[in-house]
Order: C-alpha cells, then sequence, then structure tokens
C-alpha cells in the first residue's frame, strides 16, 4: 500500500469515525427548516442499509409544517389527558416490546444514570412531576426540530426484520450527520401509535417502529451538552485465539 493509498485511509476512517461519534439525542433543535432534497439524499443514502435476504423492510413518514403541526397537538393532548386521568392508559398500547418486563443490572442502572443525569443538568428534581411531564411532552414535539420521522414495518415481518431497522435507522442518523443535521430516534411516540398511525396513512398491516426528531441543532442549548457515557471496548468484547 503506498503513502498515499495509507493517507486517504486515514481520511476516509476519520470522516466516518466523525460521523459516529458526532451523533448524538439531541434535544434542542433551531427552527431552520430543511430542504426536501436533503432529506430525499440522505434517506436514498441509507436504504444501503443491509437487511436479510435485501427485503428492506422500512417504511418512511416525513412530516413537516402543517401534518407535523397536527400530530404534535393530538399527541401532547393524549398525553397530558393521560396525566389527568391515569385510567386512560388502558387505551394505549405499543406494538412490541422495546423495554424488557423486568429491568436487571447492568441495564437498569443505565438507565437510571441516563434518566437522572439528564434531568439533573436541566435542574429537575425526582419530585418535580409537573417539570418531567413538561420535559418528557418535548418528545411529542420533536423538541422543535422542524421535521418528525415515523418509521413502520409490516406486521407479517419476523423479528429479524426489528435488527435490519436498526441498520437502516443508524444509516439515517449517520447520512444526517454528513449533512451538518443532527437527529433523535425515538421510541417515546410508540404509546400512541394508535393516533399517529391513521395521520400519517399507514396501512391496516403496519406497525409503528418508532419516531425520530430532524434539524439542525441548537448548539446554544443546555440539554445538548449532555452526552451519554459508553462502557469500555473490554467490558463487552469477548476475545478467543
Amino acid at each position: 500500500m503506498s503513502s498515499n493509498d495509507i493517507e486517504a485511509t486515514r481520511l476516509n476512517a476519520a470522516v466516518v469515525d466523525a460521523a459516529i461519534t458526532s451523533r448524538r439525542a439531541t434535544r434542542a433543535f433551531i427552527q431552520a427548516p430543511v430542504p426536501r432534497q436533503t432529506i430525499t439524499d440522505l434517506l436514498q443514502v441509507a436504504s444501503r442499509a443491509p437487511s436479510g435476504s435485501n427485503t428492506q423492510p422500512w417504511q418512511v413518514y416525513v412530516l413537516t409544517g402543517a401534518s407535523r403541526a397536527a400530530l404534535v397537538a393530538k399527541v401532547c393532548a393524549a398525553h397530558d389527558g393521560l396525566r389527568a386521568d391515569p385510567a386512560l392508559a388502558s387505551e394505549y398500547h405499543e406494538q412490541y416490546d422495546y423495554y424488557p418486563e423486568k429491568w436487571t443490572s447492568p441495564y437498569i442502572d443505565r438507565r437510571r444514570e441516563n434518566g437522572w443525569g439528564l434531568y439533573g443538568l436541566l435542574g429537575i428534581g425526582k419530585t418535580e412531576k409537573d417539570k418531567m411531564h413538561a420535559q418528557l411532552q418535548r418528545n411529542y414535539k420533536f423538541f422543535d426540530a422542524p421535521v418528525g420521522l415515523m418509521f413502520t414495518v409490516d406486521r407479517a415481518m419476523g423479528r429479524g426484520s426489528l435488527l435490519d431497522y436498526g441498520t437502516f435507522l443508524q444509516s439515517v442518523m449517520l447520512a444526517a450527520r454528513g449533512r451538518d443535521l443532527h437527529t433523535c430516534p425515538q421510541q417515546a411516540w410508540n404509546l400512541f401509535n394508535k393516533i399517529i398511525l391513521p395521520h400519517i396513512g399507514a396501512a391496516a398491516n403496519e406497525m409503528l417502529v418508532c419516531g425520530m426528531a430532524l434539524g439542525y441543532a441548537d448548539e446554544s442549548a443546555l440539554v445538548n451538552t449532555f452526552h451519554t457515557p459508553r462502557v469500555s471496548v473490554d467490558e463487552f468484547t469477548h476475545w478467543f485465539d
């Protein structure tokens, strides 16, 4: 390998690594619009994500303007309604188990570290239910991002399609970084699928996978200084020679 090839490889690695390591769950956006062609381009790039037997199980719904605002209003109203009357919880169900029925260590510890780390940064105490509700509802406003994405999959597809979907979602987020955009993948929307799916005109055979906020980050926002930690490679890697 020539010195030019080595340098090109180093530069390519730096670009890819920067896209991966600069991706974060962005929770505050500015109102600058994202051109439709930019969204199309990044989705086209993301469509190269791998999937079993090339099934490409993803369907994407892009919400901007009035359609985005209407969905935000509907889901925020439902979220407020749930708080006012907890009995309404029986009306809302996620379509697949995202989290475990019973949490165990170290996963519950990481979840708590993440949650209280964010709330601590924002000055939200453990007893401040109003502030917690308001912060959770930021999800249902796409954190003010001008673009909301909803992702669905055909119910007929197997569990492996959710694995395929993960590669696609990561590809969307990395392609966004290549265009100086940020994202926030959002499982929080899943609870309100009975509102979302009719709003986006999804077919009866479609299941909501998750939502995602897309836009330009508000770099002045305190919440965007929050970066989640990662365990070391040695903690999750097992070597066999």
